[in-house]
């Protein structure tokens, strides 16, 4: 693959035919967004019935919670899917926050109905992702086939038309494929030219993007023909803090030659999300790493491919600052301003021309940017912009 070619925009700038970057504003930021609604899912939830877990991360207690523990976690979401009905389909990732620690982790998409009037969250099902059919070539942890994050850090999700899912991964990077009940549908599909240091065909050979930089966000084109898989991290060889999007045809089941870029403010920010607007706009979530107090920059940017300063990177405004949330009803038992101050926020859905749902990633037990010495809860919220995005109808479906 090669990136986008900026040849033709160099070229308008030596004839006088375009503007240099620096002449070219940067969009207007939309204002203060507002908290409309809070809802909350307890740390310790976990799925009924279901399997123990956390047997690898040690006694602790980690924020005040002992493991291992008597169930599966509904945990660590890391991708949402807006069903329409009041109802999300939620992802959580690859347990513990790495290969080693996170075998008897199950794959799992949950899910859940926020009931922003009472302000909690009920789990209302789900189902674990498995490989009943051998499609994986690779070894897998358990004999039964079904994943665990020992696996596959799975970190970003979209619905097609026609039910199924389809989930970015981080070790690989890979595209998978899943039904609507959680089957493997196709062997992974690899990122051509970039390997992550956990891909299992490194074979002794270079990785060349870092460990837990992979496929973070994945949005779906508004038509539902292509997929736009964002990595967390800089490859090798670009410019830091540059991060590529792809374009994976599903129709053809292949990738485009070219990918767009994403600028991060700032180098050690990360991405979060990202979420179809239109046809050349995104909503992206890019944070700091920071949680609590320390928290600096959690925010949601409009990312344009449009690209008006000929810069070759996506134009970007900023539409919501995560820290900085208008709270005038007070919810949550909040003050005026609140602040949603997690380490990782992960998920963002399009409601409506003017709102968003945003939950975060708990990493649970490990997170506490709520209390200090308590474990995160995951939290749900609904923002208000201060102005329209202007969104392709099809995105609000």
């Amino acid at each position: 693959m090669r990136k986008l070619s900026i040849t033709l925009g160099a070229a308008a700038l030596a004839l006088g035919l375009a503007s240099p970057a620096s002449a070219v504003p940067r969009p207007a930021d939309f204002g203060q967004a507002t908290l409309t609604g809070f809802a909350v899912l307890p740390a310790e939830t976990f799925v009924p019935g279901s399997e123990p877990s956390g047997s690898a991360i040690g006694a602790g207690p980690f924020n005040g919670i002992a493991a291992p523990f008597s169930g599966q976690p509904v945990q660590g979401f890391s991708g949402v899917v807006r069903r329409g009905d009041g109802t999300y389909d939620v992802l959580s990732d690859n347990g513990y926050g790495n290969k080693a620690n996170s075998a008897d982790f199950l794959l799992r998409v949950h899910r859940i109905s926020p009931d922003l009037r009472n302000g909690k969250v009920k789990v209302l099902g789900g189902f674990n992702l498995s490989d009943p059919d051998r499609r994986v070539p690779f070894a897998l942890t358990r004999a039964d086939r079904v994943l665990t994050g020992a696996d596959f850090d799975v970190e970003s999700i979209v619905r097609s038309a026609d039910g199924t899912y389809w989930i970015g991964d981080e070790f690989g990077p890979f595209l998978l494929h899943f039904s609507s009940s959680g089957r493997l549908l196709r062997a992974p599909i690899p990122l051509p030219g970039v390997r992550a240091p956990e891909n299992p065909d490194l074979n002794g050979g270079q990785a060349n993007i870092r460990s837990s930089k992979g496929f973070e966000g994945m949005a779906r084109s508004v038509d539902g023909r292509h997929l736009y898989p964002l990595l967390e991290g800089t490859v090798d060889g670009d410019t830091p803090g540059d991060l590529r999007m792809y374009d994976f045809d599903l129709r053809t089941g292949r990738y485009g030659s070219t990918w767009r870029t994403y600028r991060l403010e700032s180098p050690s920010n990360a991405i979060g999300d990202a979420i179809s607007v239109d046809d050349h706009r995104f909503l992206i979530i890019e944070r700091d790493n920071e949680q609590g107090d320390a928290a600096a920059f959690k925010r949601v940017y409009l990312a344009d491919a449009a690209d008006r300063d000929h810069d070759g990177r996506m134009d970007k405004t900023l539409v919501a600052d995560l820290l900085n949330l208008a709270n005038p009803r007070g919810l949550g038992g909040f003050g005026r301003t609140f602040r949603f101050p997690f380490q990782t926020i992960e998920d963002v859905a399009l409601l409506d021309d003017h709102t968003l749902a945003l939950l975060n990633d708990n990493n649970f037990p490990f997170s506490s940017g709520r209390t200090a010495g308590k474990a995160d809860d995951d939290e749900f919220i609904t923002v208000r912009l201060a102005r329209p995005l202007h969104a392709d109808r099809r995105a609000l479906q």
